[in-house]
């Protein structure tokens, strides 16, 4: 396999993870597996780049005060945990059982999304008990209106139980799972999406770092394969941080569900079909 074409595939893939803060790994794996990678070891190469998408785009967003670093920090014990478990349970899965999981995550993360398509977000009025107390609150700059927003997160009573799933489907799919963390951020905390998109890759490097100990120790990353992924990724995912903060919270919301049906629908027949 070419390290050029792996290049060019990572740099996109880094793009689509720093714009809708998915990690990359919804691009990459799917891409390695056409290019006939092993959907195994695409998963642990995948979530190698996830801490490398994380580190280049998380950097600039924490730069720019979008991301809130107690959130993230708080939700991050629950996602380490769930990537630990879900990681040992792919060293045992076969092939077919990954790629339909894989598609049905990304189309069920889809069709969330498309039943809010026309509720836009709304900042919570009533901060529930456990989410004061754990001061779960912010505000930041938006370029894109030039207004600052504040915003409360709720519900963190759910969004923390909610967080091991996610990280359990981070650790199995090798994806981040940054799909999840959004949509627990948007629908169940209440933060606007540019929070939710940034807070999220904070969070997915800190997850892969766990799930990738795992598949480091199985021996299923490979360092010559790995090199040009991580270096396209990172390259990617600094230009999807310079487009997103110019970008309105709608038009961010409505990249993410685009990407979400095409590779779940992709990743689901693929499975079906094997």
């Amino acid at each position: 396999m070419q390290p050029i074409w792996l290049f060019l595939v990572s740099i996109l893939a880094g793009f689509v993870g720093a714009m809708s803060g998915m990690g990359g790994g919804v691009v990459l794996i799917p891409a390695l597996t056409l290019l006939g990678v092993d959907i195994k070891q695409a998963i642990a190469i995948s979530i190698v780049s996830v801490i490398a998408t994380s580190s280049g785009s998380a950097s600039a967003y924490v730069r720019d005060h979008i991301t809130n670093l107690k959130i993230g920090m708080f939700l991050e014990m629950f996602t380490i945990l769930g990537a630990l478990t879900g990681a040992a349970i792919t060293l045992i899965a076969g092939q077919r059982v990954l790629f339909v999981a894989f598609g049905l995550v990304l189309l069920a993360s889809w069709g969330a999304l498309f039943l809010q398509r026309h509720e836009g977000w709304q900042p919570i009025a009533h901060q529930d008990r456990v989410s004061r107390w754990l001061e779960l609150e912010g505000s930041y700059y938006d370029q894109a209106t030039s207004q600052t927003i504040a915003y409360q997160g709720g519900r963190a009573y759910l969004g923390g139980p909610l967080m091991f799933g996610a990280g359990l489907i981070a650790g199995l799919l090798g994806i981040g799972a940054g799909a999840l963390k959004v949509l627990i951020h948007d629908l169940v905390m209440g933060l606007p999406p540019k929070v939710s998109t940034t807070t999220s890759n904070l969070i997915i490097g800190v997850t892969a770092l766990a799930g990738s100990s795992v598949y480091l120790a199985a021996g299923m990353i490979n360092p010559g394969l790995a090199a040009p992924v991580i270096l396209g990724i990172v390259s990617g995912a600094f230009i999807g941080t310079r487009v997103l903060v110019r970008l309105t919270n709608e038009t961010v919301r409505r990249f993410f569900m685009v990407v979400l049906l095409v590779l779940g629908a992709q990743m689901l027949l693929r499975g079906i079909l094997r």
